[in-house]
């Protein structure tokens, strides 16, 4: 038997099987920083239209978790994907510097500013932390794969950025959109400081809920005012609330004008009494009492009650009946305890009866001495001694223990609390703004579509924007305000943008060392300057003014895109929506996409307690970050996104499959060179020219996904493309002609000629994807090419089957079909232990029409499209008891090979040993071999 090894054309590549990533990505990245991948595909890309995706900024501080790894991922797949489509699409990151959670590490390190260290010291502490914080974050991003201008990212603590904020905030006051109010905002305790709205998350927290009776000061009039003196006992109105600390600051009980209240004789611990309810809650409330014995005496509207005097239940003071639209039944007694620093409804009802703040509450959460009693006790102690002095009085109905969701900060997980303060706010309706930004909202595309109305829920409930912040570290609020008026200096235009010249010179210090009197002259005297900072998510919104616009790269305004997770609608995306319409008139962006949050195999959250955090680290590590990227693409962002190791390793197998399809199809390119060997379209091999022509109709399709940030897709069909079209129909029938026609015949030309497109495609579909893969299999390509694959747009070398091709898509794709329905017929048959192979095999095919001709058309090459011995096609009246198929009207008999095999392309031949010379080979094989090759038409 003789060896004829060398007579075929045996696949060969260095494209490694094993991706060994974890090894092999670092590497490639030094490369891709060696030859400045990103610097000179900025100039390539020069004068091109732009796509402009503004990065929202990630906070300075601790490593990247798996959700920065998706959200990063995602910029990067969008923003390569444009630059294949021909735009100039540069990316600058950003971080977020300021603000509590690094204040509040650093006074951890080296104290409170103003106590241990002075304020200059400790903004530059904090600027060094963040600093130390951002070269980590940096070098996971990068690891990651994501390109960018990571020598120059943008970052809000930069005196030119800091700067730009101040600008920012000029235009805002200039619009008119500033005003300074005394209201209750959610207050952190431990940071000191108010919050806004976005830096709330809701957590589960243990609290004390209690009924207390506000004994009526006037028994009489009381009764009077329901028609009765029947009963026995105290007249009470009686209050529910959550919130036992807010009590020593009640200054009204608020009943609703348009129910009716009921006056219920009862005995509830305390001897027989008489109790003002809402009338419609009271068989609830009993219940929920336990009291099974009690009688409604009479009705009146709560209207009628309006200024009826109570006693307060603690201290020696009179508190009035009011009337307000926010009492409802839906809980408690229909009555509500009111003390206007401590809700923004109270306050709204306390305005409206000339009630005020009496703070009790100081900035770090303790009672003052006009609290009496409760002075210095700290908020978060004081349900258990408020509710003593309430039951020492005779004033506590009852007091439970209940779990339920209450405001956090989002920053340090504290609770948080209402306090009325002197605060700088953003209005929401003096100047039109939410109504302007709902308007906005309309012409944005939010993807997924549920984005818009989530914004626009968000942007109708949104109460005015405290901006101001009693923090160190933060951009200042650099506004001088009269000493008696509190009105803004009439000059505030060009005091702002002088202020403003000096940061960019010294950063935020400059403002806090400057004398007044260099701006002001003898004004300076008259006027002080503001000391709060700005809210971080300020610094963030207005990004789009002191980036967007400045940077020379970008200048583009508004931003084609912001992409942020789910929680931004609350956050940035609002923030930033807010400013520009305040600014300009104009959303910030044209598109805003949103992905969903990571949760593990169970759906559980991430938590380091429970044990299931993936740490992207670890998958680069392991796997490599190809694989991290893959599953991004391979989940739907629009909601939660599951990870998991068991998902991970299989998301390693789907992407083993791109990778050993490429491999094939490089390592079949072996002594191609396109310059000399590249067919042209009008002289392929039927099936190559198919071929071709079915990469071109994806690669339009994925064009389109990929303009429709349809990752899941793009992953689905390019596996399917490797899978299916490539590993189980193109590249299963042409190994025979690939390996045995001679090299340089046109049956193998043509064939390297289609694999070649197809590579071409292939790698530019996944680079936006798998960026570290797409890469080398680019350095494997033959050919002359430039250094990287990121140099390119989407292949043009592929080109459509005419209209009038002998064998057009409709023809293959029925011998797509016809190939899997014989398939499973082969395999049924070698599962019967009737055949060892397809090549052991003959299959007779049985079918009339059109579908008989269109098997006859490829005469004897059915058999290499079906990689059987020998194919034949017959009537259906011949077909005896063969075999029903999937395919319409097509019946199938598989028979063992009757002849026998040749020994260099293993088809069972009835010409085998019909040269004796080669004596072992079929006679196709000895025409490659010593012969003028054979010819193919079709396949």
């Amino acid at each position: 038997m003789s060896d004829y090894k060398h007579t075929l054309n045996l696949p060969e590549t260095a494209f490694p099987m094993r991706g060994n990533l974890a090894k092999r990505e670092p590497e490639m990245l030094k490369r891709w920083q060696d030859l400045d991948v990103y610097g000179n595909l900025r100039k390539q890309r020069e004068g091109r239209e732009k796509f402009i995706l503004h990065d929202g900024p990630p906070y300075a501080n601790g490593s990247i978790h798996i959700g920065h790894a998706v959200n990063k991922i995602l910029k990067d797949m969008i923003v390569k994907s444009r630059s294949f489509m021909g735009y100039d699409a540069p990316y600058v990151p950003g971080w977020d510097c300021h603000g509590l959670p690094i204040e509040h590490k650093v006074e951890q390190e080296i104290g409170k500013a103003g106590v241990k260290v002075d304020y200059k010291t400790f903004r530059q502490a904090c600027r060094d932390y963040a600093t130390k914080q951002i070269s980590g974050q940096k070098a996971d991003f990068i690891r990651l794969g994501v390109m960018g201008e990571w020598d120059k990212p943008y970052l809000t603590m930069d005196p030119k950025v800091e700067a730009g904020i101040v600008r920012a905030l000029g235009k805002i006051v200039a619009k008119g959109h500033l005003v300074r109010g005394y209201k209750p905002v959610y207050w952190s305790v431990v940071g000191q400081s108010a919050l806004a709205e976005a830096e709330v998350e809701y957590q589960d927290k243990t609290s004390t809920q209690i009924d207390v009776r506000f004994t009526a000061v006037d028994q009489a009039k009381a009764l009077s005012l329901f028609g009765t003196d029947n009963g026995s006992g105290d007249v009470s109105v009686v209050i529910w609330t959550t919130t036992p600390w807010t009590i020593p600051a009640n200054q009204a009980v608020s009943l609703n004008a348009d129910l009716d209240y009921a006056l219920v004789q009862a005995d509830v611990g305390q001897g027989p009494e008489r109790m003002i309810l809402a009338a419609d809650m009271v068989e609830g409330i009993m219940a929920r009492w336990q009291v099974e014995s009690y009688e409604v005496l009479a009705t009146c509207s709560g209207a009628a009650l309006e200024n009826l005097v109570l006693h307060h239940p603690i201290y020696d003071k009179q508190v009035p009946v009011i009337l307000g639209d926010h009492v409802s039944t839906d809980a408690g007694t229909g009555a509500v305890h009111t003390a206007p620093d401590h809700g923004m409804e109270d306050f709204e009802v306390g305005k409206a009866y000339n009630i005020g703040t009496i703070n009790l509450v100081q900035a770090d959460g303790t009672y003052t001495s006009a609290a009496g009693e409760l002075a210095g006790v700290h908020v978060y102690k004081a349900d258990d001694p408020v509710c003593s002095a309430l039951e020492r009085e005779g004033k506590l109905v009852r007091s439970e223990k209940f779990r339920h969701s209450y405001p956090h900060c989002w920053r340090t997980k504290t609770p948080l609390i209402y306090r009325a303060t002197p605060q700088w706010f953003i209005s929401m309706d003096k100047e039109n703004l939410r109504a302007d930004a709902l308007e906005a909202i309309q012409g944005v595309r939010w993807v997924p579509s549920w984005g818009k109305n989530r914004i626009e829920a968000m942007f109708n409930q949104s109460p005015d924007w405290c901006i101001s912040r009693q923090r160190t570290w933060g951009v200042p609020i650099t506004l001088f305000i009269h000493k008696e008026t509190q009105e803004l200096h009439p000059d505030t235009q060009n005091l702002i943008e002088k202020v403003a010249q000096q940061i960019e010179e010294g950063g935020i210090d400059a403002w806090y060392e400057l004398d007044a009197s260099s701006l002001l002259g003898s004004d300076a005297e008259q006027y002080e300057k503001v000391t709060d900072t700005l809210d971080v998510w300020f610094d963030s919104g207005v990004t789009h003014e002191s980036v967007l616009r400045v940077r020379e790269e970008l200048g583009q305004f508004p931003a084609d895109m912001y992409l942020e997770g789910s929680d931004q609608h609350r956050g940035w995306f609002q923030s930033s929506l807010k400013t520009s319409i305040a600014m300009n008139g104009v959303a910030p962006y044209k598109q805003v996409l949103t992905h969903g949050f990571t949760v593990d195999g169970k759906g559980h959250k991430m938590s380091k307690s429970l044990g299931n955090v993936i740490a992207p680290q670890e998958v680069m590590n392991e796997l490599g970050a190809d694989i991290l990227r893959l599953w991004v693409a391979a989940t739907d962002y629009s909601g939660e996104m599951t990870v998991s190791k068991d998902i991970l390793r299989q998301t390693a197998d789907g992407y083993r499959r791109i990778r050993n399809t490429s491999r094939f199809l490089l390592s079949n390119l072996t002594g191609f060179d396109p310059e000399q060997h590249m067919v042209a379209p009008k002289d392929m091999i039927a099936l190559d020219r198919w071929m071709v022509d079915r990469a071109l109709q994806l690669q339009e399709e994925l064009h389109e996904d990929y303009g429709n940030y349809a990752f899941l897709r793009i992953y689905q069909k390019v596996y399917n493309f490797c899978e299916a079209t490539l590993g189980g129909f193109y590249l299963d029938i042409i190994k025979d002609r690939q390996y045995t026609t001679q090299a340089d015949s046109l049956a193998r030309r043509s064939c390297q000629t289609a694999l070649y497109h197809v590579a071409e495609a292939l790698v530019r579909w996944i680079a936006p994807i798998l960026s570290f893969t797409a890469d080398e299999i680019w350095q494997h390509l033959p050919g002359k090419r430039s250094d990287t694959v990121f140099y390119e747009t989407w292949y043009e070398g592929l080109t459509a089957l005419p209209d009038n091709a002998e064998l057009g898509r409709d023809y293959w794709r029925e011998m797509y079909s016809v190939k899997e329905a014989v398939n499973k017929c082969l395999e049924e048959a070698r599962a019967r232990g009737e055949i060892k192979g397809s090549l052991s095999a003959e299959v007779t095919l049985f079918c009339e029409g059109d579908l008989a001709a269109d098997l006859k058309h490829l005469g004897e090459e059915l058999r290499f499209v079906l990689i059987t011995s020998e194919a034949s096609v017959k009537p259906v009246s011949e077909a005896g008891d063969a075999e029903m198929t999937s395919h319409e009207g097509l019946r199938v008999k598989v028979t063992p090979a009757a002849h026998t095999k040749c020994e260099r392309c293993w088809h069972h031949r009835e010409d085998v040993g019909r040269n004796a010379k080669y004596d072992d080979l079929c006679g196709r094989c000895v025409t490659n071999v010593e012969g003028p090759g054979e010819a193919r038409a079709y396949a």
